[in-house]
Parts: structure tokens; C-alpha cells; sequence
């Protein structure tokens, strides 16, 4: 007959031998595999409204110290490379604030996080980045939410941001001749005129009472 040895039963010695050995396999494993606890991606253009496929949870919240402005071009989903659209990209709020009036901004931008299961990180990310590919590259970004603005909900989320050094990245121009672009742009993915005003519900929904005079003022015109 057999018998069964639990580790209250062990030697202390050989029970804290076994615990080390597990800590240890716990730690390799995160070691080989830094996304084994899955990632958080934020959106906060498009990806608030058409997220990852594979997401087990989300966090509405916003991120600090950035803007959201439409400064970005877009060649491949809103537009075409002989008439590109306008799509949102992050501005750090330092860099903003010597092109644009800060009155008023709170300095922050509002977007929604999702989680994305280990098992189905490697297949978004390489999803994201084909998405994505039109002069964004990754980052990381604290997502903090309505009810504690001091200790991040999310951290270290990835972020897609186009940079003001990219080669889509087309900056200011008076808000008329920014709406006109949007109007009259269409591409792969549809009319930018479309994308703005999903834009707009989307932030709508997440963030009902926050302002957002660059996307209002582009919806009104």
C-alpha cells in the first residue's frame, strides 16, 4: 500500500527545500516569458471602439501628461497616399503646450485599457502592430481611473503613439482646414468623417462631462 507525504509532514528543512525550488521555477518562468500574466494595451483612438478580438477585461480610465490630437496622417486605413486622413496621435503635454493655448486642459487623455490574456499576447501584438504600422511605434503609459487620480489602475500599458518625428506625423493646421481634410477622406477603412464621429461617441460613453475642445471643435464643423 502506498502512502502519501504532505509538506507539513516533511523535515522544516526539506518543506523550505521545496518552496525555494518552486520560487525558483516561478520566477525562470517569468523570466522566459515576460508576458506569462498577459499585457494591457490603452486605446484611445480606434481601439476604444474596435479593441483587440482577444481581451479578458478592460479599464476605463486616462493617462497623464499627454494630449489627443489629430495630427497624424493616415495612408492606410482613413485615407489613401494620394489623400491621406487625419487620425488621433498623442502629443507629450510639454510639446504641446509651445504650439497650442493650454487653457483650460487638464492635462490628460481619456481611453480605455485592455488586458490581454498570455495566451494571445504574441497574435495581438503582431495584430496591433500591422494595425498600427502607418509611423506608430510602442510605449508604456500609467492608466489612472475616475476614483484615484495618485495610484495607477494599470501600469505599464503599451500605447501606440504616432511621434512627432515619424513620417505620417503632418502637426497643426487651422481646425477648418483640419475638419476639411476629415470630410473629404476615405480609405480602406472607411470615411474619416466616420472615425471622427465614432471618436466622439466613444468618448462620449467612457468619459461623460470631460472636454475635448480639438474633437469638438472638428465635430462642429
Amino acid at each position: 500500500m502506498s502512502t502519501t507525504t504532505t509538506a507539513s509532514q516533511l523535515p522544516p528543512a526539506a518543506a523550505a527545500d521545496i518552496v525555494e525550488t518552486v520560487q525558483d521555477i516561478q520566477s525562470s518562468t517569468k523570466e522566459t516569458n515576460p508576458h506569462s500574466e498577459g499585457i494591457w494595451v490603452f486605446g484611445y483612438g480606434s481601439l476604444i471602439w474596435k479593441p483587440p478580438i482577444h481581451y479578458e477585461q478592460k479599464q476605463i480610465g486616462y493617462i497623464k501628461n499627454y494630449v489627443r490630437r489629430f495630427w497624424q496622417h493616415s495612408e492606410d486605413h482613413r485615407g489613401t497616399p494620394e489623400k491621406p486622413g487625419r487620425v488621433v496621435t498623442l502629443i507629450p503635454y510639454d510639446e504641446w503646450k509651445t504650439i497650442e493655448s493650454v487653457e483650460g486642459h487638464d492635462k490628460v487623455t481619456w481611453g480605455v485599457a485592455f488586458k490581454i490574456p498570455s495566451d494571445d499576447v504574441e497574435a495581438t501584438r503582431a495584430y496591433l502592430d500591422h494595425r498600427e504600422k502607418n509611423g506608430y511605434t510602442v510605449h508604456t503609459v500609467d492608466v489612472f481611473s475616475l476614483e484615484d487620480d495618485q495610484t495607477p489602475a494599470v501600469r505599464n500599458a503599451l500605447v501606440y503613439i504616432g511621434t512627432t518625428d515619424n513620417e505620417a506625423y503632418v502637426g497643426p493646421a487651422p481646425a477648418d482646414k483640419i475638419a476639411q481634410q476629415i470630410h473629404d477622406s476615405y480609405g480602406p477603412s472607411g470615411w474619416n468623417a466616420e472615425y471622427l464621429l465614432n471618436l466622439a461617441e466613444a468618448l462620449r460613453e467612457i468619459s461623460p462631462g470631460v472636454k475635448d475642445d480639438h474633437k469638438d471643435w472638428l465635430r462642429r464643423l
